[in-house]
């Protein structure tokens, strides 16, 4: 589709890639429209693995092995990691396809686009049947501007798999971007008739209908993707933006730019493009609280600054308008539009030298501006310059002859030029130069993009992207996790505290379910540590914390089988080390979530067509797998995690995370009791609030239920209010 893009930055790029009031149509600038395959793209990871893992051993073991560990790392998203572990395959079995592949999903997901073309070119040079490489090398090629060669990649893959959705999806849009509307227009019909429930169809041929001028069919398209799946926020923001440009409804546009917000608060761009709406229908206030409110989000938002200092110089703030404009050009120093509007604030404090100094830039870049000549002259003689002050008069007056023309209804020409383009006559886009629109509210390009509503919500899995609603993810021993705006207090826990006191680790270990992807130096220095707790081990056989330590960095790489040793010989070392328990149990769980994965994907269609009730979500289902070794698996995770509250009761993430694991295996009341304990130790632990509200839905106790998400939402778990607010539709 066309309209979930995560964009490329820009001159206003601080809105969060949601920028634009415009819905985007082709005229996006190549370069933008092609970026949303990669999350396209990432969407199918998952199934590309479980492709391949069917494969017959080409390789030695060893060289099995680190394929193995660097598509566990692609899995958990850690691509720098990924890339090293299929370098090591590359450097070793040169002739092999699929290391070639995988280093390409990586480098795709890292936008190295040129080194993903590469990469899956060397891949189909050696297995021109892998089916997949033809689909990321497209992609690649889109973000590169090669839209012919993206078709003819999508166009092979085709031959291989006539009905697959993101291959037809994918090479519609390439299609329009080469404006060969016809071919575009027979891709998007047969996308369509294949995949009648596919919304992500229906949102791109609205787009396309937009290029064309069709309005009507545009909407209709938005209707039935909204039809199709009430929970697609960016649906309801688009069609918003479709209704303004169809007749100004700016009412009911209003109307689907809050539903969007109800279905996600935190989406900066909705404020931003509800701001506009509002500044259409005379609520200057409203708009002024959209911005402010944006402004909080996201502080360096030179977009919003822009507009909030026009909205404040309009009701005579002029110090904060002031102030907006100064933030502005902290940013962008050459932004001419906000050093005149604040020049002629100043002017109008009394400020007359700060006033000049601005004027006089901008005239430097706009030598032809009447109108600032004008002002420059006025601001000079209240200065007491009243040579200067004429001698700018005069030159104003010889500018404005010298660009006499015919009499003209300006107002209706603006006018036609903004309806031509979905802009209203008293906007500028941000890509507009003419300084006489210095006082117009700043909208973001018509090719600017929108981005995927998932963005922040997935770790590019397939299954994390169907499963609407989720269970919050266990807990976990690391040295890394990812910033978070509302951050939970971390429980004080006696055993972790005490290990990290020994100072024997590089870093402090933390309790988190929030993991971040190693990056390219940590990478490196997990490694270099793994040879040091070698080294210490050589030394000192009997070393608990050594191995401890060793597994600790072979998790972090994703070596799962080798921190599981070490685990195991610390524990055979001391039997009484609890966080080697725990850490036991933790790195089990990895393992059996890749593996749960993995079979629910060969069994299940995870398409994004795929409809869900709000009160469903979704847990891996043991005794459906019929997998013997997988509950063995489940089975010592939770001997584990007795073991770890029998030495710690008071171990609060330990409870949480085997009620996690009894989710797992549809023992719902286990789960609620674990939950409960682990309340009951800490009141303000609010993702365990959130799992026991979701439990208890599942068994039908709403009422209960929903007191959970309630509790866990003013805990700062801010899914819980998204899932209330789509509960009461």
């Amino acid at each position: 589709m066309f309209i979930l893009l995560p964009g490329k930055e820009k001159t206003y790029k601080k809105i969060a890639g949601l920028r634009c009031f415009v819905i985007i149509c082709v005229h996006l600038s190549d370069n933008h429209l092609t970026h949303f395959m990669k999350f396209t793209f990432q969407s199918y990871i998952l199934l590309l693995l479980l492709l391949f893992s069917s494969f017959p051993a080409v390789a030695q073991i060893n060289t099995d092995r680190v394929m193995n560990i660097g598509r566990n790392a692609l899995y958990f998203e850690d691509y720098i990691l990924s890339m090293q572990y299929f370098n090591q395959v590359i450097k070793v079995k040169p002739y092999m396809a699929e290391p070639y592949f995988y280093r390409g999903v990586a480098k795709l997901s890292l936008d190295d686009f040129k080194g993903a073309e590469e990469d899956c070119t060397l891949c189909i040079e050696r297995n021109p049947f892998i089916v997949n490489a033809y689909q990321v090398r497209g992609i690649a090629r889109q973000n590169l501007g090669d839209y012919q060669g993206a078709i003819d990649d999508y166009t092979e893959g085709l031959r291989y798999a006539p009905e697959d959705r993101t291959f037809l999806n994918n090479k519609a849009i390439a299609e329009v971007q080469l404006k060969k509307y016809d071919e575009a227009e027979k891709s998007f019909d047969k996308l369509i008739a294949l995949h009648p429930n596919y919304y992500n169809g229906y949102m791109s041929r609205a787009q396309f209908y937009l290029e064309k001028g069709d309005t009507i069919k545009a909407m209709a398209d938005m209707d039935k993707a909204i039809e199709i799946d009430k929970y697609i926020s960016g649906a309801y923001a688009q069609r918003a933006i479709i209704k303004v440009l169809h007749d100004a409804d700016y009412e009911s546009a209003l109307a689907d730019m809050n539903e969007a917000l109800r279905l996600d608060p935190k989406e900066v761009s909705y404020y931003f493009n509800r701001a506009r709406i509002k500044y259409h229908q005379d609520d200057l206030q409203g708009a002024m609280d959209d911005y402010d409110y944006i402004l909080r989000l996201d502080p360096s938002n030179t977009m919003t600054y822009y507009n909030r200092g026009l909205l404040r110089m309009q009701v005579g703030e002029r110090n904060k308008a002031i102030s907006d404009f100064s933030e502005v050009i902290k940013a962008e120093p050459d932004n001419y539009f906000a050093i005149y509007n604040r020049a002629l604030l100043y002017d109008m404090i009394g400020s007359y030298s700060k006033a000049v100094a601005d004027f006089n830039v901008v005239l430097e870049q706009y030598p032809d501006f009447a109108l600032g000549f004008f002002a420059r002259s006025e601001a000079k003689r209240k200065m007491g310059d009243m040579k200067g002050g004429e001698k700018d008069f005069m030159l104003a007056m010889e500018l404005e002859k010298k660009t006499q023309y015919e009499p003209f209804d300006e107002n209706a020409a603006d006018a036609g030029t903004a309806q031509r383009s979905g802009q209203a006559a008293d906007e500028r886009s941000e890509s507009d130069k003419n300084i006489n629109k210095f006082n117009q509210i700043l909208v973001a390009d018509a090719h600017a993009e929108y981005k995927p509503e998932y963005e922040n919500k997935i770790r590019g899995r397939v299954q994390d992207q169907n499963v609407q609603v989720s269970i919050q993810p266990m807990y976990v021993l690391t040295y890394y996790e990812r910033p978070d705006a509302v951050r939970q207090n971390i429980y004080y826990v006696k055993e972790l505290e005490e290990l990290n006191d020994t100072r024997v680790f590089s870093k402090k270990l933390l309790l988190t379910n929030s993991e971040a992807a190693l990056l390219s130096d940590q990478v490196n220095h997990h490694f270099s540590s793994i040879n040091d707790y070698s080294r210490l081990i050589e030394i000192n056989p009997a070393n608990p914390l050594a191995y401890f330590g060793r597994a600790v960095d072979f998790m972090l790489v994703q070596d799962f089988a080798s921190s599981l040793d070490d685990l195991n010989r610390a524990i055979m070392t001391s039997r009484n080390f609890t966080m080697a328990y725990f850490l036991r149990a933790v790195v089990r769980a990895k393992q059996i979530e890749y593996e749960i994965s993995a079979e629910s994907m060969q069994q299940n269609d995870f398409g994004p067509g795929r409809r869900k009730d709000p009160a469903d979500f979704s847990l891996p289902r043991i005794s459906s797998l019929g997998n013997e070794n997988l509950k063995m698996e489940y089975e010592m995770v939770l001997r584990d995690y007795e073991k770890v509250i029998e030495d710690a009761p008071r171990f609060i993430y330990a409870y949480y995370n085997r009620g996690n694991l009894r989710c797992s295996q549809q023992d719902y009341r286990g789960a609620i009791a674990d939950y409960t304990k682990a309340i009951e130790l800490r009141p303000d632990f609010g993702d365990a609030y959130y799992n026991r509200g979701l439990v208890y839905l599942k068994q039908g106790n709403t009422a209960q239920g929903t007191s959970d998400l309630s509790k866990a939402g003013e805990l700062g778990v801010v899914a819980a209010y998204n899932l209330l607010k789509r509960m009461s539709d």
